[in-house]
């Protein structure tokens, strides 16, 4: 881990479209809408722009024809991108949010990637991975593309000497860590759905039982992960190590505009922490603190430092070893939105 940057790869971006309306959605009625937006998204890409806004060194590697939206976009902001050109154009995703900041998505499911298309996106991952601190794989996978993709992304990467840190669900996500020991990353970012998925459990004992919780993040370091960012929406996030770290943070009290890449923003705060040398609890901090900041914001917009208070976030001790050594509650429940 000799360097400082962080590459990247969103195989499914989007064009992220906000649509504000003015109150509930009533279905099958006329809405006109309070405003609109259009930034470019797809989870890495989330990450890439959070990291580049504080001034990090990022490279984003994603599937896109040069004159595609979301590469002029990317590009006017001055992100650095890695691309593999396709002839699809990228899809569009759609987000309807009310002015008490309940967010409904529709999700368009992006293009086919051919064999040779997918191992051009490897090979360019691999180029920029070489010598890079983190690569990121985030987001969903595009239609028809193996679930283990990801599984095969993370052992290949090993020789890079990148850590890997993986943000995905469903298939993808129960892909990889079937996977084994040779396919786990370095650090893993599940929400409360997400890991309840994972350790085959109801997303209420996750949410209500901390023995459940704890018992399904050891899952996870037993199959090799090493560090756990579980978020929990509202209610913060629980950092846990494979030494058996464990901290719990809750955010300030804000008022939500937007949820859409609040955890991917979680995700870039806690690299950018890392990068700067942070100890755990520093970086769960962090990465509250990036996913109340990015929250607070309207539509997918990320949010830069000086818009980041981590002082208020409060940043307890957890549990170490056993359930019952426990100094400190985990959080309530909370649903964050991808």
């Amino acid at each position: 881990m000799t360097g400082s940057r962080v590459v990247t790869l969103t195989a499914n971006p989007s064009l992220d479209r906000t649509l504000d309306l003015p109150g509930p959605l009533t279905e099958g009625g006329i809405v006109r809408l309070a405003g609109s937006s259009t930034e470019p998204g797809g989870k890495g890409v989330n990450v890439a722009r959070a990291i580049a806004a504080a001034g990090g060194d990022v490279v984003s590697v994603l599937p896109a024809a040069a004159s595609d939206p979301i590469a002029t976009s990317l590009r006017s902001l001055g992100l650095e991108l890695a691309t593999v050109p396709v002839q699809a154009p990228v899809r569009t995703n759609y987000t309807l949010v009310d002015p008490a900041g309940t967010t409904t998505k529709l999700n368009e499911p992006g293009a086919v990637l051919s064999d040779a298309t997918r191992a051009a996106l490897t090979g360019v991952l691999h180029g920029h991975a070489a010598g890079a601190r983190w690569v990121v794989l985030s987001g969903s996978l595009p239609p028809a593309t193996p679930v283990d993709w990801y599984a095969h992304l993370v052992a290949s990467l090993r020789d890079t000497g990148a850590r890997v840190a993986v943000d995905t669900s469903e298939a993808p996500l129960l892909a990889l860590l079937a996977a084994g020991p040779g396919a786990a990353p370095d650090l893993l970012k599940p929400n409360a759905e997400e890991l309840a998925q994972l350790a085959g459990i109801s997303e209420d004992d996750v949410l209500r039982d901390p023995a459940a919780t704890l018992a399904a993040v050891r899952t996870l370091h037993d199959r090799g992960v090493a560090e756990v960012l579980l978020t929990l929406g509202g209610d913060g996030a629980v950092l846990s190590t494979a030494d058996g770290g464990l901290w719990s943070a809750l955010p300030p009290r804000i008022a939500v505009r937007s949820t859409v890449g609040a955890g991917d923003c979680s995700l870039a705060g806690y690299l950018l922490a890392d990068l700067a040398g942070a100890p755990p609890a520093e970086r769960l901090r962090n990465a509250v603190a990036y996913g109340a900041a990015s929250a607070s914001l309207p539509g997918s917009a990320v949010p830069t430092p000086a818009q980041v208070d981590g002082s208020a976030v409060r940043v307890t001790a957890g549990l170490s070893g056993s359930t019952s050594s426990s100094t400190a509650p985990l959080p309530a429940a909370g649903r964050e939105i991808h």
